[in-house]
């Protein structure tokens, strides 16, 4: 995939993940822009490289999801946690996780078809090699007579 896409899909991931947080956070909860700003970056980046470019190509987009939420909850409790000195933290982080994890689950979706027509233009190119799904058998053996027992 070309860097241009993936850029994108981050630049896409972080508008998404920053306005809904400030949504949440900011407005409900009173965290400030730049607390939310940093949440959002680092969640972005962390979501991105695990959630959306390790865990989607390997897995389906319920495990990928499921991964997203373990995450999103770690790191919005943990940051909310440090940055801000309210009481409010494990609601905040609830209703934030919730949110973000609906929009991941649709998000994987554009993610997946970036990685389908990735690896379609990977097997088009003249390098093309099957990965084992082509196997033949082979033996020394051409008759099933020694040559003694004839």
């Amino acid at each position: 995939m070309l860097i241009l896409e993936h850029i994108k899909l981050f630049a896409w991931k972080f508008i998404f993940t920053f306005a809904i947080l400030f949504a949440i956070l900011g407005a409900g909860f009173d965290v400030s822009f730049g607390n939310v700003f940093l949440i959002s970056l680092v969640l972005s980046v962390i979501g991105y490289v695990v959630g959306d470019r390790l865990t989607l190509a390997r897995t389906k987009n319920t495990t990928a999801t499921l991964v997203d939420f373990v995450l999103i909850f770690g790191v919005v409790y943990f940051m909310t946690e440090a940055l801000t000195v309210g009481d409010d933290v494990f609601e905040a982080t609830a209703f934030s996780t919730i949110a973000l994890t609906i929009f991941e689950y649709f998000f994987h979706k554009s993610v997946a078809r970036n990685l389908d027509e990735e690896k379609m233009e990977e097997n088009t190119q003249d390098n093309f090699a099957p990965k084992g799904e082509l196997r033949t058998e082979a033996s020394e053996e051409l008759t099933p007579y020694d040559d003694d027992d004839k």
